[in-house]
């Protein structure tokens, strides 16, 4: 018996690619680094959690040129 199409009307496919989760993930993982590391140095985590945001934007640049 033939699988039936699970997808509904209007629905295209997935959100993102493999390519596009994984960079995000390891943005993630890298902002949530750097927010831990400001907190152990001893900053307030309002000011940790700035860090770890400032970090998010390179990061997302630096691993989409990477990974290929």
């Amino acid at each position: 018996m033939a699988q039936a199409d699970r997808r509904g009307p209007g629905r295209d496919g997935t959100l993102l690619s493999q390519r596009a989760a994984i960079v995000f993930l390891l943005a993630a993982l890298a902002g949530i680094g750097a927010t831990v590391l400001a907190a152990l140095a001893g900053h307030v985590w309002p000011v940790a959690v700035s860090v770890g945001g400032g970090v998010l934007a390179p990061a997302v640049l630096f691993f989409n040129q990477i990974i290929d």
